[in-house]
């Protein structure tokens, strides 16, 4: 017997996705009914199926396997309250562009038993609302309801062709649970499912006339400069970057990444930013051209430098806007970028760089000579005062600093796993976010991710989904997948992870990996932002605690939280000042690479 339920599973398995992150309910009897008839009948599903707690784990994990494969993956919950419980991780998807289809049931619409799975449960009577999808409409590329059966492989292929085209992001299925149930022929699972003909769009370039007059306006400038935060999300246009910046000698600032986007040994690449004032790049006043390009965030018009010069564009400064989806920000309420620009342009990142680079207007390399080298010291110094901060002793009975722990990881990972590409970092470090992106940086491009958005909680989700994706995409310098998958979080991101529920799903899908936790006591974020607007006010003095964004006195016990999670399959260790930190963390990268056990290190900071 083959029902609905049949032909969506069947149908996700036809377009490509090959796994489903879960979170079952009482409107999905014909789903769980179905996988169980497929593997009487064929030994397995036709969709690997990640059991998830928690459904905000779920849609993180969803999310990573993603960033991984570049692949969609889809992600089934409960009702009303299932998508409700997806909380910020669909924020997350949609401001990372992840396509991911997210499947709901829905209280059935019948009461007497007129249909198989009329209501039959009490709760299906709460948990029917009038607008099931508006809970997360306005977060998703595309919402559908399936009313029938016959159209299931023409909804889903529709939803993934938008999902998939620029600019990418979630989409939303639902549908009522008679419907999931009713029964069909066998003859619609011989309906073609394939994207073939139902492709994303196709990557544009720029227009010829913008080619010219971006081209002219490298060629002839004398302080260029570009600006990126995500282009490392399309590999292809990473290498043409590299190439554009050394061949025409023009600097690379990177802000508020969310994927390494360019190579940390790349002579022209001149920092990272998360916007603070006094943290962009000088070069950024004194441009004359700039080239803003895959980017979130490029400057804060209103910030300052320490000597009170604002860190924005020169009136005279000429400033071209280049993104792959959404140049205009348009699901951003307010924005400044396009305001200032003379050109704002949709176009996909390699296909631009590409076309730049053939337009004839690069130059000679002897011409941009002084230039290359004053911006290669530049990049010598980023890398210097790195290091230095690296090394600087700790005062005895002194909390270790963020650079020292990121020093001593970074080394303990490169002697255990010598290749780049076989580890991955997931960031989501918030009020370290700028040392650790810098201090951490991989030399490979995809090295790092974070979530794209700015809703605590994807890490811990993201490191199951990180290393089923890198298996399934054949990541690593052996193609199997990642030896060694980092999650960096602060104490506040840990615990809205829900710890529990997905270091269980990591010992139950055997997918270790390693956390670090900077323990500074509670959210340091709130009480930046506070000082930041009131910096001489009552609450600038004040503890945490008092401000009650401090976690203490009773600090919850994070090495044991995953290590009782997991039954006690996790190793765990605290750092506090004076614990041996390098040995530490080599314990830690070596249990996870030769025990594939998850291991988790928390490093007490001072804290806030």
């Amino acid at each position: 017997m083959y029902t609905t339920s049949s032909l969506f599973l069947h149908s996700l398995a036809q377009v490509g996705i090959t796994h489903a992150f879960v979170n079952w309910g009482s409107d999905h009897p014909s789903l769980l009914e179905d996988l169980e008839r497929q593997r009487v009948d064929h030994g397995d599903t036709v969709v690997e199926i990640i059991t998830c707690p928690n459904e905000m784990v779920a849609l993180s994990a969803a999310q990573a396997f993603v960033q991984v494969t570049n692949t969609p993956a889809a992600v089934i919950v409960h009702v009303d309250v299932g998508t409700q419980a997806l909380a910020g991780a669909i924020h997350n998807a949609s401001r990372g562009k992840a396509p991911i289809l997210v499947f709901a049931g829905a209280s059935p619409s019948t009461v007497e038993g007129e249909l198989k799975g009329s209501r039959n449960e009490w709760i299906h009577w709460m948990q029917d609302v009038p607008d099931q999808p508006a809970i997360v409409r306005q977060y998703m590329r595309f919402t559908a309801q399936i009313n029938a059966p016959e159209n299931v492989p023409h909804l889903v292929r529709r939803a993934l062709q938008i999902a998939t085209s620029e600019p990418k992001g979630p989409v939303y299925l639902w549908a009522r649970r008679e419907v999931l149930e009713k029964e069909i022929d066998e003859s619609l699972f011989k309906t073609a499912a394939s994207l073939y003909r139902w492709p994303s769009i196709e990557p544009c370039g720029l227009s010829p006339s913008a080619v010219n007059v971006i081209g002219d306006a490298l060629a002839h400038a004398n302080n260029p400069l570009i600006i990126t935060s995500y282009i490392g999300r399309n590999p292809a246009a990473v290498a043409a970057l590299e190439m554009l910046s050394r061949l025409m000698a023009i600097p690379i600032f990177v802000t508020c990444p969310s994927t390494t986007n360019v190579s940390l040994s790349h002579p022209f690449f001149v920092g990272v930013s998360f916007l603070a004032p006094g943290t962009h790049t000088p070069l950024l006043s004194t441009a004359d051209v700039i080239i803003v390009i895959d980017a979130e965030v490029p400057w804060i018009p209103m910030n300052k430098d320490n000597q009170g010069n604002f860190e924005r564009p020169s009136d005279d400064a000429r400033i071209f806007l280049i993104d792959s989806g959404d140049p205009l920000k348009e699901t951003i309420g307010m924005e400044h970028v396009a305001g200032v620009a003379e050109l704002v342009c949709r176009a996909s990142a390699d296909v631009t760089l590409y076309q730049l680079l053939n337009s004839g207007r690069t130059g000679s390399a002897t011409r941009f000579y002084a230039r290359s080298k004053s911006i290669q010291a530049m990049h010598d110094a980023f890398i210097a005062n790195m290091r230095d901060a690296e090394t600087l002793a700790s005062e005895p009975n002194v909390p270790y600093v963020p650079s020292r722990i990121f020093g001593a990881l970074r080394m303990a990972v490169g002697n255990k796993v010598p290749h780049p590409a076989s580890t991955l970092y997931l960031n989501e470090t918030i009020s370290s976010y700028p040392v650790s992106w810098s201090h951490l940086h991989p030399d490979t491009p995809g090295g790092m991710l974070s979530s794209g958005g700015s809703s605590l909680g994807w890490a811990l989700g993201a490191g199951i989904g990180a290393v089923l994706g890198g298996v399934n995409a054949g990541k690593g310098a052996g193609k199997v997948g990642y030896e060694l998958v980092v999650s960096v979080v602060g104490d506040g991101t840990f615990l809205f992870g829900a710890p529990s529920s997905a270091f269980w799903m990591a010992r139950r899908y055997e997918t270790p990996f390693l956390t670090i936790v900077l323990n500074n006591g509670g959210w340091k974020s709130p009480k930046l932002s506070m000082t930041g607007v009131h910096p001489e006010g009552h609450g600038s003095k004040a503890t945490g605690n008092r401000l009650t964004v401090g976690f203490g006195p009773f600090m919850p016990d994070y090495v044991g939280i995953a290590v009782a999670a997991t039954g006690g399959w996790a190793w765990g260790k605290r750092v506090a000042a004076g614990d041996p930190l390098w040995e530490t963390m080599t314990e830690a990268v070596r249990v996870v690479v030769e025990e594939r056990r998850c291991a988790i290190v928390e490093c007490v900071l001072e804290s806030i």
